[in-house]
């Protein structure tokens, strides 16, 4: 497999030519300089240094969440035209191909993290020349790797299915044509080892905001049982996180996607973004620190009076009408997450607003919950939005715990209403719209929940495909069953690694 080069940590040697045999064999790169594993992990500040490089490509995965949105009925690419970053266009389309830079970026981004935590792993018992290096909370830090692990193969299982299995140490160019697919199950069977393991180190909070925690893990796991239909063993893992009391809803369901509502008490996991960084790569504009994708959801040549909060953007990932449609009266959700920019200009006169409409796939509307606003960016604006992705949330818990009570193999509905209706309480702010319905009625009730709460956050796509649903919602749309379940393999894995491709690409 064809795997990108770790940038924390190079430990690829070049050798020049030598004269003899012996002079190979002698040669020790230190003589020349050169810096190889042996100059590594010595101490527990190189482990823990290390371990942070580990959560860096999680960052560089942002696309997966406009992805999750502009491949359902959720959102369309927008841009400035057909061929305005085609890799989402295609996406949009169900015209995807092999050669799409956006799916091999997100391959390449989740292997570089699994590369990274494999390197750590490779060299947990003792470091490169035999050293065991020891120290408190290695385990906890081991934890964090396994929930990173995880969370780098589920997602390459969400997008991709069957994809190369390798756990034990860091690939490198000479590994490439070793490994084949895995089956589906095999990954999803180490994903679950790697979260039981961080599950049973892991501390319950973490000092530094943004790193794995035991609830984090738990939350991941019953998420990877529910794609798997373990609805028992889902139910009973997401409880877990439920009946911690660590989390609760807060009650303005807008503040959540504030710079203020980072890491908050809904919070279960988020991906970290900063906008302190003052480098930026525009050949790699995922590959930074700050999170691009908001950027790419704001409103085109956007300006207006100081006191106007937005900041410009691209124009793309934008709501449907027929998601702002699907909002009952009085969910305050509807707001929170398509921002109607003509309605906003009316009702705040003052700010002077102009703008450009969308060129491409109009609709209107703009992505509220991750919609650029001023001071969230820095040096290379365009590259360096600060605002964390909130990729667990304990909605999203109880949403999940609450389908899989419904559909476990002895179905607790009362249950799957209570925490399904915490949701919609917090959403209409009342008592008025509780969910008594049972069976398979609620469990189309609480997957449009689903829908309504966690919009424009990347889910929406995966719940159709995992639960059966695609086929009926996006069949208008250009959905392909047996086909479109998954994104193709990149067409250079398959050539330099010999991967077999996904049916119907």
């Amino acid at each position: 497999m064809k795997i990108p080069y770790i940038k924390l940590f190079s430990i690829v040697v070049l050798v020049a030519t030598l004269a003899s045999c012996k002079k190979w064999v002698d040669y020790n790169p230190r003589e020349d300089y050169k810096i190889t594993d042996l100059e590594y992990l010595k101490s527990e500040s190189d482990y823990r240094a290390l371990g942070i490089g580990a959560y860096s490509p999680l960052q560089w995965l942002n696309q997966l969440v406009p992805i999750g949105d502009i491949a359902s009925d959720n959102s369309v690419s927008g841009g400035e035209s057909a061929s305005d970053t085609k890799s989402l266009q295609d996406v949009d389309d169900f015209t995807t191909y092999s050669i799409n830079s956006t799916l091999s970026d997100l391959w390449q981004s989740s292997y570089e993290g699994i590369n990274r935590v494999n390197y750590m792993q490779q060299y947990k018992a003792a470091n490169p020349v035999g050293t065991a290096i020891n120290f408190a909370g290695k385990d906890a830090l081991y934890g964090e790797m396994y929930f990173l692990r995880a969370y780098y193969y589920f997602t390459l299982v969400k997008l991709f299915g069957d994809v190369p299995l390798f756990t034990d140490k860091r690939l490198t160019f000479t590994d490439s044509k070793t490994l084949s697919r895995s089956p589906k199950a095999d990954v999803y069977k180490q994903i679950e080892a790697d979260l039981t393991a961080a599950i049973s180190v892991l501390p319950t909070v973490q000092v530094e905001k943004g790193r794995a925690t035991k609830y984090g893990a738990q939350a991941l796991l019953g998420k990877v049982y529910l794609y798997q239909n373990k609805y028992d063993a889902a139910a009973a893992m997401l409880d877990n996180v439920i009946n911690s009391n660590a989390f609760t809803l807060v009650s303005d369901f807008a503040s959540i996607f504030l710079p203020s509502g980072e890491n908050g008490v809904e919070s279960v996991f988020e991906i970290q973004y900063t906008n302190a960084s003052a480098t930026y790569d525009w050949g790699h504009p995922t590959r930074g620190q700050g999170n691009l994708s908001v950027q790419q959801c704001g409103i085109r040549n956007l300006s207006g009076s100081a006191a106007m909060p937005y900041a410009n953007g691209w124009s793309f990932n934008l709501p449907t009408k027929n998601l702002q449609a699907a909002y009952a009266a009085g969910d305050k959700r509807k707001d929170a997450t398509c921002l109607d920019i003509e309605a906003y200009i009316l009702a705040n006169p003052s700010f002077g607003i102009t703008y450009q409409v969308a060129p491409y796939r109009s609709t209107g509307l703009y992505n509220q919950k991750y919609q650029p606003r001023k001071g969230e960016t820095s040096g290379q604006v365009e590259l360096n939005y600060s605002n964390n992705f909130r990729t667990i949330r304990f909605a999203d818990v109880l949403l999940m715990a609450a389908e899989a009570f419904n559909k476990a193999s002895a179905p607790n509905d009362t249950k799957a209403q209570s925490y399904l209706n915490r949701v919609r309480r917090r959403a209409f702010g009342d008592l008025l719209h509780d969910v008594t319905t049972t069976g398979a009625t609620l469990y189309d009730a609480i997957l449009t929940e689903r829908r309504l709460e966690l919009a424009m956050e990347g889910e929406r796509y995966f719940d159709l495909v995992r639960t059966g649903k695609a086929a009926t919602t996006l069949g208008t749309l250009g959905f392909k069953t047996g086909k479109h379940e998954l994104f193709p393999i990149p067409q250079s894995e398959i050539e330099v690694s010999g991967l077999t491709q996904n049916p119907g690409y």
